[in-house]
């Protein structure tokens, strides 16, 4: 179903049936619409969707017979426009494209910035966007920071990225990033088990708290080089937290250099403009044919002086 393109609300009627009895309000509408599951949670807390013609909470169960009324807003007027922004393609075909995301660039619009995005890139690059993201997030299966570099995966249709973004979920996507630290880690190979939330005192941040409203998180760990106070390593998130790496390498004493908010030191950006993480593979399986794919993103060039600073400055 297409949710966008029209000048008026759309409603829709689904009747849940048994196979769906005992799910989530929210996951079930998220997949019986092909939306995401936090634009699905936002039509239910914005009262757009009945059940049985009354108004339901997100966590609510379907049940056998149950009749769900969906409206779906009518698109806004302020549109986001392509732009002429310079993509690096690692990777094409009908179903994706692979974008090697360049530091400093904003993935989608938000209130207050709709322009100048790797979104307005995009639709001036690509007509076929998947629309589960909604009108702001086309195409995109997940997300980096604007300030690290590196991979990520766009779908140009609906069922690449519902395929896509099952596997994400059931952590089937290998994610592989590189990261210069300050201090050198003890063991040459170590994880991070701590669960994450949002800060209790500073919204904008995340940490690793024990509880409140957290979700597990697990980040490894390698040492690639080694520096006298300084290290590369290869990190290996299997969640998928807001700002899971830059939050435990921090919390181990290990914060990413040039890292405004979870450890920055003044004097140790080394010339950067941004933390020096960068996400530099990602494997999965095609969302159409299931081939194992393999996207490999060079380590940019801002990181790589870092290192050449380092090992000229006789750091090692």
């Amino acid at each position: 179903m297409e949710l966008s393109g029209t000048d008026t609300p759309q409603v829709k009627t689904i009747h849940v049936e048994q196979s769906d009895e005992g799910k989530r309000l929210d996951v079930y509408l998220s997949r019986q619409l092909a939306l995401s599951r936090s634009r699905a949670q936002k039509l239910i807390s914005g009262n757009l969707v009945l059940v049985n013609g009354e108004h339901a909470r997100v966590s609510r169960k379907v049940r056998e017979g149950d009749v769900l009324a969906i409206t779906i807003p009518a698109p806004r007027e302020e549109q986001i426009l392509p732009e002429d922004i310079p993509l690096d393609i690692l990777y094409e075909d009908d179903d994706i494209i692979a974008v090697n995301k360049p530091r400093g660039l904003v993935v989608h619009p938000a209130c207050g910035n709709r322009s100048g995005t790797l979104v307005n890139a995009l639709f001036a690059y690509s007509e076929k966007l998947s629309t589960i993201g909604g009108e702001e997030r086309p195409g995109i299966i997940h997300r980096l920071d604007k300030d690290t570099s590196g991979v990520i995966l766009v779908a140009k249709n609906n069922i690449a990225h519902i395929a896509l973004q099952r596997d994400l979920r059931q952590r089937l996507v290998e994610k592989i990033y590189l990261a210069i630290v300050r201090g050198v880690p003890k063991e040459r190979k170590g994880h991070i088990d701590k669960a994450v939330g949002r800060h209790p005192i500073n919204r904008k941040r995340m940490a690793v708290l024990k509880e409140g409203k957290v979700r597990p998180a697990l980040t490894y760990y390698e040492i690639l080089e080694e520096f006298h106070k300084y290290a590369l390593l290869r990190v290996q998130p299997i969640t998928g937290r807001t700002h899971q790496i830059r939050v435990h390498l921090s919390y181990i004493g290990h914060p990413i250099i040039g890292d405004n908010v979870y450890g920055h030191r003044r004097g140790e950006s080394f010339g950067m403009t941004g933390q020096a993480l960068h996400a530099f593979s990602l494997a999965f399986a095609h969302p159409a044919t299931g081939k194992q794919m393999y996207v490999e993103a060079p380590m940019p060039e801002d990181m790589s002086s870092v290192l050449m600073k380092l090992d000229k400055g006789g750091t090692r």
